[in-house]
């Protein structure tokens, strides 16, 4: 068969496929409709776990689990802007981790609001500007981000969902690497590369600013500099990646978590999180535990975090596997609350990958 003939056959099947799309965006119109008089969430991080799933049992090649994914990203992205004008606020500014990781989740088919602070991202939500929030809680390299467990304190909100992201750092700059004086990042983001840096930059200074795409604005505007920064903040501020993939740890994981109102449905792939205030007593850290071996419910992270009210006293923070929902962790945490003196779950939601 001619190439022009199989330029006709894809032709024609782009508009089958064009055609099949819009009748399914139509049905996410009327889906946004229902949840609109129901008072429910565009959101539903279980339904996209299931849609998901869906998909990728009847994908039989060529193309790639990863790419149906992809596509289907895109796709919800697009059926969920039809339901509502989306907004979604991320500690920003643009070009940040925490952007892409809410792209990677939401797509490229809602509003993006940046903040400038943890904050301020649980702010907007809690005044009903923005519909979500993704913030960063951990890093694979660097551990926990303890400004977004001390906002859990004091807020409602729920994590409805969670975002793996492989984080990849570069060297951004407009000369060569012999050049380069001085290099801006975060703190954090250092500490990732300290062998790279030590052993291709020893002598350069170091500074610290308030994100990696901050940093590469800088860079943008001033010469014998470089900024540690995602590829998208290079394209952005028109820089070039001179070194690539330069972080000490090649899995290299952020964990973020989506933040808003409700606490998705039950999946098969579950994890719940919570934080509890128990009692300074002798063995209070071993009873808390009890609770959970006895119900046979993993637990995946305890972190503990000053209360702020009295010397040496501490809420903690505990991941666990399972929905709030599954038995023998509903079990566990009754159990919990009547040793506790205070218990709040923070959201049960489908486990990121």
């Amino acid at each position: 068969m001619s190439l022009a003939n199989l330029r006709r056959k894809i032709d024609n099947f782009d508009k089958e496929i064009v055609g099949l799309l819009n009748k399914r965006a139509a049905l996410a119109k009327d889906i946004g409709k229902l949840k609109k008089h129901s008072g429910k969430g565009v959101y539903v991080p279980d339904r996209e776990v299931e849609v998901y799933s869906n998909v990728l049992s009847k994908n039989n090649g060529p193309l790639s689990d990863k790419a149906i994914k992809a596509i289907y990203k895109e796709i919800m992205s697009g059926s969920l802007s039809l339901e509502k004008d989306v907004k979604i606020a991320y500690l920003g500014p643009e070009a940040t981790f925490t952007h892409l990781a809410g792209i990677k989740r939401f797509g490229s088919n809602v509003t993006y609001f940046p903040c400038s602070s943890i904050t301020d991202v649980f702010r907007e939500i809690e005044a009903e500007r923005s519909d979500y929030g993704v913030v960063p809680i951990e890093n694979s390299t660097e551990g926990v981000i303890s400004h977004t467990l001390d906002m859990f304190i004091n807020s409602d909100l729920k994590i409805c969902s969670e975002i793996m992201l492989e984080i990849s750092h570069n060297l951004l700059a407009r000369g060569n690497l012999k050049s380069i004086k001085k290099v801006y990042s975060k703190q954090e983001v250092f500490g990732q590369c300290r062998i790279w840096l030590e052993e291709n930059l020893h002598g350069a200074e170091l500074v610290e600013v308030s994100s990696t795409s901050k940093a590469a604005e800088i860079v943008s505007n001033e010469k014998n500099a470089a900024a540690i920064a995602s590829i998208l903040a290079a394209e952005k501020y028109n820089l070039e990646a001179i070194a690539r993939n330069i972080e000490d740890n090649a899995n290299n994981v952020t964990r973020f978590l989506v933040i808003g109102n409700t606490i998705p449905a039950p999946t098969k792939n579950d994890r719940t999180s919570i934080m509890c205030y128990v009692k300074d007593k002798v063995g209070a850290l071993h009873d808390m535990l009890v609770p959970f071996k006895k119900n046979k419910v993993s637990l995946t992270k305890i972190e503990s975090r000053p209360s702020k009210r009295k010397a040496w006293e501490y809420y903690f923070f505990i991941d666990m596997l399972g929905h709030c929902q599954s038995p023998n962790v509903k079990r566990a945490l009754e159990e919990l609350e009547k040793k506790s003196a205070y218990l709040k779950i923070l959201g049960s939601y489908p486990i990121g990958v």
